[in-house]
């Protein structure tokens, strides 16, 4: 198959939809298939996607309308006889999708790593005339969108993310990098610093932890737009020695690996990959119960799923796991094999394919 993957994010912008593009792109590629990533030129995809060897396109795609881009493209997809192109974001599908229309290319989808698909007209407007069909990686996205009544059942198809397990992981040197750790129990957390990943729930309950001169530290670990409110809450509540914000890591096992526990304060999510992969290094999980957490997690058995923005909830969760190193272990040891049953990156490109090979040949019949 000859497969373009359209994605037009932010040059400087990497979450779990860019993360999967990249994965699926290499997983395919690596099947034979001719792959191509469009993207922002000089972008931080673009760069990640050129290390995996994976073949790239600069697309600057700002707006729903963009005439010139969708020309390129639509000259793009015939030189190059394009069978299959995945759009990201809604301005893909209006702009790479009316081009793969207009090239006649075979088949067209629209990924959504979160629920990008509200109830308005131009959504189901351009989502049924301009792609065949939404891949997602959530039932509780799928089951949303059937509630719309606009889509017949095989039009929304999921597939769950996959990632790599039993990865050897190198050491992080604590001692060097995080000095302040020593003698501490480490709960980690991890995402783009955006007001989406709920981090100020998690200050509050660093908060509550202080007034229980509980031996804990709370690690945040990524970098974005309001990474100077939180250094400002945590401030204001004198929590310096509670919470850190540790940066943005390109290899974010080896923390995972020294961390006790792994939170997750996220408000909305798609299928949350940061918790599968902390999962993957058996470490307990704590998460909001947002959409695709009940799918990857047990509750009560890999971690516990507690009520979006209560920061009372996480402190108790936390309290029962980090007094119990036998529970802690038994319930990191059920995420592991979870995942390396369900969520493997074989079974996510396994499935990819199947279902593009079989859609291909019924649009050929």
């Amino acid at each position: 198959m000859n497969i373009l993957f359209s994605n037009s994010i932010g040059k400087r912008k990497w979450g779990g939809g860019e993360k999967w593009m990249v994965k699926a792109a290499k997983g395919l590629a690596e099947r034979n298939h001719n792959v191509f990533l469009g993207c922002k030129k000089n972008s931080i995809l673009m760069e990640k996607a050129s290390k995996e060897g994976i073949k790239t396109v600069g697309v600057n795609i700002h707006s729903d309308f963009s005439p010139t881009n969708t020309y390129k493209i639509k000259k793009f997809l015939l030189t190059n006889k394009i069978d299959v192109l995945i759009c990201n974001l809604n301005k893909d599908v209006r702009a790479a999708g009316l081009a793969g229309r207009l090239a006649k290319t075979p088949l067209i989808f629209a990924r959504h790593g979160i629920q990008l698909c509200g109830k308005k007209l131009k959504h189901k407007i351009t989502l049924l005339n301009l792609t065949d069909g939404i891949i997602t990686n959530s039932q509780t996205i799928k089951d949303a969108y059937m509630k719309y009544g606009w889509f017949n059942d095989d039009f929304v198809k999921v597939i769950y993310n996959g990632i790599k397990t039993n990865k050897n992981i190198p050491n992080y040197p604590i001692e060097e990098e995080l000095p302040f750790t020593k003698n501490k129990k480490i709960i980690l957390s991890a995402g783009r610093l955006s007001k989406q990943k709920g981090f100020i729930y998690l200050i509050k309950t660093a908060k509550i932890a202080k007034k229980h001169n509980n031996d804990w530290i709370f690690l945040i670990a990524g970098k974005g737009k309001l990474k100077n409110n939180l250094l400002q809450a945590i401030k204001d509540d004198g929590l310096e020695n509670y919470v850190r914000l540790i940066g943005f890591y390109d290899d974010f096992f080896p923390i995972l690996k020294i961390s006790d526990i792994f939170i997750l304060p996220s408000l909305f999510e798609g299928m949350p990959n940061v918790v599968m992969e902390a999962m993957s290094v058996a470490k307990p999980v704590i998460a909001t119960d947002v959409n695709g957490t009940r799918e990857l997690m047990i509750d009560g058995e890999t971690g516990f799923i507690v009520p979006l923005k209560n920061s009372q909830a996480f402190y108790n969760k936390l309290s029962i796991l980090l007094s119990d190193k036998e529970l802690c272990r038994r319930m990191g040891k059920a995420g592991k094999k979870r995942v390396e049953t369900k969520f493997t990156y074989k079974k996510m490109i396994d499935n990819l394919e199947s279902f593009l090979s079989e859609k291909l040949q019924k649009k050929a019949k």
